[in-house]
Formats: C-alpha cells, sequence, structure tokens
C-alpha cells in the first residue's frame, strides 16, 4: 500500500518513509523490552501484608492489607504511588479552590501525579478488566479522598500508605521522606506475592535535555506533545488549573 498524504511534496514523502522505518524498529524495540521484561525471574516475596488505609463500597473509610488487593482470578497487581505530599521544592501552584486549597504547599499534592492520575482514572474501568491497580499516597486518607473528589475522579482506587512502610520499602519515598512517582508491579504466585517490576528508569541518569521518563510509554500527555512540531517543552510543567 502506498501511502500520501493531500498537497505532499516528494522531499516529504521520503523522509516520512524514513522516518516510518525508525518508527518500526521503535515499535520492534518496544516489543522485545515487553518480552523481556515478562521473562524476568520471580522477584523478591513482599516483606509484609501491609495495612493500607482505604474506603470501602459506602465511601467509609476501612482497612485493607496488601493481600486483599488482588481480586479473585487477577494475580496481576500494579500500584501508583503519588507525590502527595508533593516534593519540597516544588512550587508550582496549589489547587484554587476547596479543602485541598487550604493545605500549606508542601503538603498539597504533586500537579504532575496529579495530571498522570487525570489520565489513568479513564483508564481504571478498562484496566480492572484483566489486573489489580490502586494509587498509593503517603497523606492521610480524609485528605487523599477530598482532592480526589475535588479533582473529579470516579474510577480510580485510592489508598493511604501513612500508616506503613510501602513507599520507602519500594522505592516510592527518599531516605529523608520525600515522595517519589515510582510505579511497581507484583504478581501472585499461588499463594506467594513477589515484586514483579518497578520503574527505575526514574532514578537512571538521564541524557541532556530530557527527563526520566520513567512512565512515558502510558502517559498520553507527553506522547502527544512528541508528535507535533513543537515537541514535548522543556520549560512547562502539568499544572493543576491553567
Amino acid at each position: 500500500m502506498r501511502l500520501a498524504f493531500p498537497g505532499e511534496s516528494a522531499d516529504y514523502r521520503a523522509a516520512r518513509d524514513r522516518l516510518l522505518e525508525r518508527e518500526i524498529e521503535l515499535r520492534r524495540a518496544t516489543e522485545a523490552v515487553a518480552a523481556a521484561r515478562r521473562e524476568l525471574p520471580p522477584g523478591g516475596v513482599v516483606p509484609e501484608d501491609y495495612a493500607f488505609d482505604g474506603a470501602d463500597a459506602h465511601g467509609s473509610p476501612t482497612g485493607v492489607r496488601f493481600s486483599e488487593l488482588f481480586a479473585p482470578g487477577k494475580d496481576s497487581l500494579v500500584i501508583y504511588s503519588m507525590m502527595f505530599p508533593r516534593d519540597p521544592g516544588d512550587q508550582r501552584p496549589g489547587p484554587d479552590a476547596g479543602q485541598t486549597a487550604q493545605l500549606a504547599l508542601v503538603e498539597g499534592p504533586c500537579p504532575s501525579c496529579t495530571a498522570l492520575l487525570d489520565q489513568l482514572d479513564g483508564a481504571a474501568g478498562h484496566v480492572a478488566e484483566r489486573i489489580n491497580f490502586v494509587a498509593v499516597a503517603k497523606a492521610p486518607l480524609e485528605r487523599v479522598l477530598t482532592f480526589a473528589k475535588e479533582r473529579g475522579w470516579r474510577q480510580l482506587r485510592l489508598l493511604s500508605s501513612a500508616g506503613n512502610t510501602y513507599n520507602r520499602d519500594y522505592l516510592a519515598e527518599t531516605a529523608e521522606g520525600s515522595q517519589m512517582p515510582m510505579l511497581n508491579v507484583f504478581h501472585r504466585y499461588g499463594g506467594t506475592i513477589r515484586h514483579f517490576w518497578g520503574s527505575e528508569l526514574l532514578y537512571a541518569p538521564t541524557d541532556p535535555g530530557q527527563d526520566q521518563r520513567h512512565l512515558g510509554t502510558i502517559e498520553p500527555l507527553w506522547n502527544l506533545f512528541d508528535l507535533t512540531p513543537e515537541g514535548r517543552p522543556s520549560d512547562w510543567w502539568e499544572q493543576l488549573s491553567y
């Protein structure tokens, strides 16, 4: 099949065909990385049945154990650690209304984590058909649920890790107590739960002009920017409002 768009030049088509070859290479590399990930040997056994704070079907606070996050027939669990509280050096404005706006800036939610969860809230219902997915924050449960309501999230399952060491144990918290936007995947092998994969690219050295992109393959926002002539901006970051 010969592809062409209205009004394109021969130079454009030649350059686009060359780029297409690189896109095919990228697709193959992406598939190869995914295959290599699936072939990882079993990771470490989860050291304890962490106790999280969550909400029941009626919205009332309730405790939930790590092992209870696995629904029947679904043996993979994805946990995204939201930076709530945000990085101490993050000076982007907080919410402009609601109860969360009354928090000190340093105690509020990270705008970038919020933007990612804005996007994942729409996907959560589809994801739940095959795997378990939750977002965890260090902030007290009441703050987490209040912000979720203010943000309009409807499908995300949100938990607080204020009373356990999950964040510290799974690289979502620094030794100084700052939160990190880590994503971890766990798998249940019979009665044993093991760590499968974590977004360690977050901690890897970056090339000049790049951020970590540790979750770059799952975030529509930045990938859409990459498709444009302007590319992803180097002087712009997500905000809680615009």
